[in-house]
């Protein structure tokens, strides 16, 4: 299986399986001297661990790459032990095709699935990105640059003012810009335990202070990596940045995002982005996640030889992504973000400056 990398100066390797010993990964190009506030990144898991049904203590081994609490510059390695692992959940269910599951087109690609809590298609797997994106957003933050992801829509009930999230986001678990509509959305996700099911949900992030000119306006467009790495994430079906799919019934003379004396824009319809470059005004974006398909109730199926069967998940099973999948967007977010600004970095000694 290739694919398991991400970025290219500051990048990522992820490794493990939902069930297995342990997961883990690697970051290279990580720049020397940064004091790790390892307190954070436990914090960040813990807030990862929202609503999971499975708990774990996600203690995290430090294999390489730091000295007294700082970066070498050196690869850091890092495993976290899978230690509350219940496989004998998923033997009686082993020869399912599991709807809307990885199992049936890994075992067409690979020969085999792991239906051990599906592998490496598990969203165990987003710890390692969590913690590799801990350590991005501690870079960032030194450059003053600062990522919050809000949830702005669950099932039927959406918060529709973003990228205006001033409000109440940081006094509900859910960190919904409304309080009320919080609530409401907190009825859904009851109302899915009650009931066996599953809902979508809608994550909006906003980036402030990102210097202009982060990306490059071909195939390296920072709205093209974002979008990748924002879709690389368990369960994600959709990706816009700016006004986004509005885009498609609005006029140039509504859309254009038109100049201020100081180089700013009197709108931001844009997201922060123009020709696949960063330009300076706030970056926003909005990723779509389908419902969890493993469902607490009866599904028809077929088994592995095509003989049709019923199919009750067993186990620990969460109803939403939401709120968990919000320190995996940020961190893919901040992973992304580190990769261009190293990149944009490089830019630094060219003839302009000399």
């Amino acid at each position: 299986m290739a694919g398991n990398s991400f970025g290219d100066l500051f990048r990522i390797t992820s490794f493990g399986e939902s069930h297995g010993q342990c997961i883990g990964g690697v970051i290279d190009g990580c720049p020397a001297g940064i004091t790790i506030d390892f307190d954070a990144i436990d914090a960040v898991l813990r807030q990862r661990q929202m609503f999971a049904k499975r708990q774990e203590p996600n203690k995290i081994e430090w294999l390489s790459g730091l000295l007294d609490g700082k970066t070498t510059g050196m690869p850091i390695a890092f495993v976290i032990p899978n230690t509350n692992t219940n496989a004998e959940d998923y033997t009686q269910d082993a020869h399912l095709l599991k709807p809307s599951h990885a199992n049936y087109v890994y075992w067409q690609k690979y020969g085999l699935f792991d239906y051990n809590g599906s592998g490496r298609a598990s969203g165990r797997e987003t710890v390692v990105r969590v913690v590799a994106g801990g350590i991005a957003k501690q870079y960032l933050l030194l450059q003053n640059i600062d990522i919050k992801s809000y949830t702005i829509q669950i099932g039927e009930v959406a918060f529709t003012d973003f990228p205006n999230v001033e409000g109440e986001a940081e006094n509900n678990i859910l960190r919904c810009p409304d309080a009320a509509i919080a609530e409401n959305m907190l009825d859904i996700l009851e109302k899915c335990r009650r009931n066996g099911d599953t809902v979508g949900c809608k994550i909006g992030c906003v980036v402030n202070n990102l210097p202009l000119g982060l990306g490059e306006p071909v195939f390296d467009k920072l709205s093209a990596d974002l979008a990748k790495a924002c879709m690389s994430i368990n369960a994600a079906k959709a990706f816009e940045y700016g006004i986004g799919y509005r885009a498609a019934e609005m006029y140039g003379s509504q859309c254009n995002d038109l100049y201020n004396s100081g180089f700013t824009t009197k709108t931001n319809h844009n997201g922060g982005i123009l020709a696949g470059l960063s330009n300076g005004e706030m970056l926003y974006f909005t990723v779509v996640f389908k419902p969890i398909p493993t469902l607490m109730r009866n599904q028809e199926t077929v088994d592995i030889y095509g003989n049709t069967a019923v199919f009750k998940a067993c186990g620990r099973h969460d109803v939403c992504v939401a709120p968990k999948v919000l320190s995996v967007v940020e961190a893919m977010t901040a992973i992304c973000l580190t990769d261009h600004l190293l990149k944009f970095n490089a830019y630094k000694n060219d003839y302009r400056r000399s």
